[in-house]
């Protein structure tokens, strides 16, 4: 029975994690701002040189309020999915996208590397990627009702 619901704490983890993260920046004007202290295209900036993936920070450069939008509502999404069990696979790919996005561009050059917090995240979100999320979701309700349709079709 425990094993039924070994991921659930992993779920509620992530998912109130997420949702912080991306209230946290929708409510930081700083944060949202093309430039200045505290602001997404201030961070950008900072990481671009030492980023795995340059000219994916050139990209955010081009609109850093928009992607400082984007990461967070995206993280706002991945999060209530992933808590609510809602589409709960393709939450966690989503929370693995940016956790991967993340890990490429401000955690990059955090060394030793165990010490970036972003790596941890994608990996974290992989199980849930693989099994989603079969119990106290609305994912299992959902498929229920279907395959109770399903059967009612065929009787």
């Amino acid at each position: 029975m425990a094993a039924r619901y070994a991921l659930l704490p992993l779920r509620i983890f992530l998912g109130v994690t997420f949702v912080y993260a991306g209230i946290d920046k929708l409510t930081d004007s700083a944060f949202l701002a093309d430039s200045g202290a505290g602001s997404i295209g201030q961070l950008m900036s900072q990481v671009r040189d030492t980023s795995a993936v340059p000219w994916l920070v050139d990209q955010a450069l081009n609109a850093p309020s928009t992607f400082g939008y984007v990461i967070a509502f995206g993280e706002l999404a991945v999060g209530l999915g992933t808590l609510f069990g809602l589409l709960t696979r393709l939450a966690a790919l989503g929370g693995a996208l940016i956790s991967l996005s993340l890990w490429l561009t401000v955690s990059w050059q955090t060394e030793p590397y165990y010490y970036g917090n972003d790596l941890a995240y994608l990996m974290a979100w992989l199980p849930l990627v693989l099994a989603g999320a079969p119990y106290l979701s609305l994912d299992t309700v959902w498929s229920k009702h279907r395959r109770r349709q399903n059967s009612q079709l065929f009787t």
